[in-house]
């Protein structure tokens, strides 16, 4: 087993820190990013984990609790409806754009993300690129049949009748494309974001504060598989004493700069 005793650059960033990412990100073959809810705040999607957060103001609806009462699946809704401000008007920053253009280069195999916010993809990465371990807020699922539903029509129902329709194919219980507590992790997608991690050789965390699992196991992972990995977080994450650089600023002004470098780390 590869020893995680790396390089830790602590506790804050230094003016040469994202040329050092650039240079990383340059002298890699196949990167993998994987970001977390750090990088869409600056977007203006609100964190839910972080203190002031949405889960630190109301309790987050269990799974099962969905499924089984029809007046939690109603209080769900309103939520979600009550966001779509902050969904809608959720535009990609410079982070999302710097990701897009690592992605488009060849130099980013994949993206693992733990957001649901849909702006990896409106940046420009392909679907088939974007590995969404949480799901996508941007639309919805019957539980039973799969069948897709947007939101907008969705939210027309509810608003007419007071009540979250039903699936139109089967009847079935219709829920955001998200995962929520206590449902099963999508298993297609954590294969996908394994195989991703184990074929790099260089693994970007942007924005993750690395503490929900099974997801925030993947940086460990890549770093036993012989990657080497950097990790950009406002705040320290248990990780970073893993990490061969640690960078603690804002990952737009971060990543840009590193982008910037790429011309020169490769010659």
């Amino acid at each position: 087993m590869i020893s995680l005793a790396a390089t830790f650059e602590r506790g804050h960033m230094s003016g040469e820190d994202p040329e050092r990412l650039g240079r990383l990100i340059g002298s890699s073959k196949r990167a993998v990013v994987f970001t977390g809810a750090g990088i869409s705040t600056e977007s203006g999607i609100p964190d839910f984990r972080s203190p002031g957060g949405i889960w630190t103001k109301m309790m987050p609806i269990d799974f099962d609790e969905y499924v089984r009462s029809a007046e939690a699946r109603r209080e769900s809704w309103r939520r979600r409806f009550a966001m779509e401000g902050s969904w809608r008007e959720a535009r990609p920053n410079a982070g999302h754009q710097a990701v897009a253009d690592l992605v488009s280069r060849g130099i980013v195999s994949h993206v693992i993300t733990q957001n649901i916010d849909n702006l990896h993809q409106e940046s420009g990465v392909s679907a088939e690129q974007v590995i969404e371990l949480h799901g996508n807020t941007r639309y919805a699922k019957c539980l039973d049949c799969n069948q897709r539903m947007e939101i907008g029509e969705i939210r027309a129902m509810f608003e007419e009748k007071g009540e979250p329709p039903d699936c139109p194919s089967c009847g079935g219980i219709v829920k955001t494309a998200t995962i929520s507590f206590g449902q099963a992790m999508p298993e297609a997608e954590m294969e996908r974001a394994e195989r991703a991690t184990r074929a790099c050789d260089l693994f970007i965390v942007l924005g993750s504060s690395l503490v929900v699992y099974p997801a925030a196991g993947f940086p460990i992972l890549a770093k036993r598989c012989g990657a080497r990995l950097a990790i950009v977080n406002r705040e320290p994450t248990e990780q970073d004493e893993f990490a061969d650089l640690v960078i603690h600023a804002e990952i737009g002004a971060t990543m840009g700069t590193a982008v910037r470098t790429l011309a020169w780390a490769r010659h």
